[in-house]
């Protein structure tokens, strides 16, 4: 009996002491000592001031003050990851004996590498600083925050009495909006953006805290893979997503030759007519089981296992049929643009393949456009890279400079290549129509395009008022999700029907006199 009594003490005291320790208490304490001063007067008020700090000690008040310093990171301020495990752990079970809700967040700045590579890492530094100290302002001073990789935070939060999936999701835009306010860097205004993934305290796939952090980990890779920007809660089938991802590379090889990942093809409209001035082809696997995988999943995985070269090969097949086939339905696509990666434009028989199956096609070369990246320009590429862009240039091939403003690629370069269209990248066109910072880099970059007869397409596009903006300022072409998402070949012949459609009565906003 004296057992059962002193268990059910310790859960009576475990359920009530957090409520009696936290916040909530501070509210009473005026109401507390004007009460005692007025029924017991001075020698009352004293004897309480003096019990009040002996029974929050007895309680267990001061326990975080006597655990060590856990390390930090030393340029956030914030705890690490081990520290953060060691605390999740203990709020796991806290929150577990005392019926409190919790929950984790895992927040990741999407293409921070990219960033870094661009803009310095010392930039790079200063971002993650502004970044954390933004989360920070969301959070309240108990919550836990650590800065878990150079790109990654960690949140758990506190135990409270009423935490579900609605608040953790109006928690999470609001984080995610706070990160995404542009940031001043020596007077120019940086776009971040950020996907977050987050497990509730209820939904951890078992009972530890390592669990709960490994659930919202799983949960933020869902969420790059839906992204940028993408936002997730943590769900158990993702364990079984995850686990079919590192099944990956060994069944790259038979998508490759059976054709499960194909061509899907993303438009690109021109500014001053409407009308679609081309398609990019871009790679995409149909799993016959999990359904559409997403390229950053297999992207590297194919680059790991050699077989970025059998990729090119089957997106250019794919890329020249859907060219007959739209010919064929008497349909205006002038060209389609195919990407091939560095070790493909090392190869030595790239240009005769690619003439050899333009005329097999019966197509001219201008209706294929080779897209590179600008990092191949500016990473000292070698002769035989050089030599392959230079001769499909010389063929009649357009060369599209894709991710331009990502790299450092001089004016040299884009003329020694035969440059013949600069790809803004997606960083520039984000929310443009709102930052008169973003305007102005846009402007520069067509400036500079107009005067070295190069033609413009902007990534990335996703809202009105930036394909707007971009048609004004004279941006030739603009791509991305609010023109058309990427889709399967069969899809694209009612696409075009249904834009061209909409163009009938549409207005004219791009530049006139053209």
């Amino acid at each position: 009996m004296t057992k059962t009594l002193s268990q059910t003490l310790a859960h009576v005291r475990k359920r009530i002491v957090p409520v009696l320790l936290g916040p909530p208490l501070l509210a009473f304490l005026p109401a507390l000592t004007l009460a005692t001063f007025w029924m017991g007067g001075e020698a009352a008020l004293l004897i309480v001031a003096l019990g009040l700090p002996l029974v929050f000690a007895a309680m267990g008040g001061f326990a975080h003050l006597r655990r060590p310093g856990q390390p930090r990171d030393r340029l956030t301020g914030m705890l690490l990851r081990d520290g953060f495990e060691e605390v999740t752990c203990e709020i796991y079970d806290s929150a577990a004996e005392s019926g409190l809700r919790s929950a984790v967040f895992m927040v990741e700045l999407d293409d921070f590498k990219d960033l870094a590579q661009r803009h310095g890492q010392e930039t790079a530094d200063m971002l993650v600083n502004r970044c954390g100290d933004r989360i920070l302002s969301i959070l309240r001073p108990q919550d836990s925050v650590a800065r878990i990789s150079d790109s990654r935070f960690g949140v758990c939060l506190t135990p409270v009495l009423q935490m579900d999936l609605e608040l953790a999701i109006q928690l999470a835009g609001r984080l995610q909006t706070a990160i995404e306010e542009p940031i001043s860097v020596d007077g120019v205004s940086l776009y971040v953006s950020c996907s977050i993934g987050f497990c509730l305290h209820g939904r951890a796939p078992k009972p530890a805290g390592s669990d709960w952090i490994n659930a919202a980990t799983t949960a933020l890779m869902e969420a790059q893979t839906n992204g940028p920007s993408g936002i997730r809660a943590y769900t158990e089938d993702m364990d079984k997503r995850g686990k079919a991802r590192g099944d990956v590379k060994e069944e790259l090889v038979n998508a490759l030759e059976s054709g499960q990942i194909q061509a899907w093809f993303q438009p690109q409209i021109c500014t001053d007519t409407g009308r679609v001035s081309g398609f990019e082809a871009l790679a995409r696997w149909n799993h016959p089981v999990r359904g559409m995988i997403p390229p950053m999943s297999f992207l590297p995985a194919l680059e790991d296992a050699g077989l970025m070269e059998r990729l090119s090969e089957i997106m250019l097949y794919n890329a020249l049929t859907a060219l007959k086939a739209w010919d064929a339905a008497g349909l205006n696509v002038p060209s389609v643009g195919v990407n091939f990666a560095t070790d493909e434009l090392r190869n030595v028989n790239l240009v005769e393949r690619i003439q050899w199956e333009l005329e097999r096609f019966g197509l001219t070369p201008d209706r294929l456009c080779v897209e590179i990246l600008e990092t191949v320009m500016t990473d000292q590429p070698d002769d035989m890279i050089v030599r392959n862009i230079a001769a499909l240039g010389e063929l009649g091939c357009n060369i599209d400079l894709d991710d331009f403003g990502t790299g450092h690629a001089s004016i040299a370069a884009v003329q020694r290549f035969r440059v013949s269209r600069i790809k803004i990248d997606r960083s520039f066109v984000m929310k443009a129509d709102r930052d008169p910072e973003q305007q102005k880099l846009i402007a520069a970059i067509l400036t500079m395009a107009e005067r070295l007869d190069l033609a413009t397409l902007a990534e990335g596009v996703e809202t009105v008022g930036e394909h707007a903006l971009l048609a004004q300022l004279g941006c030739d072409h603009v791509q991305g999700f609010g023109i058309g998402r990427p889709m399967p070949f069969d899809q694209t012949l009612d696409w075009i029907a249904a834009h061209e459609a909409k163009l009938q009565d549409a207005p004219v906003i791009g530049r006139q006199g053209k």
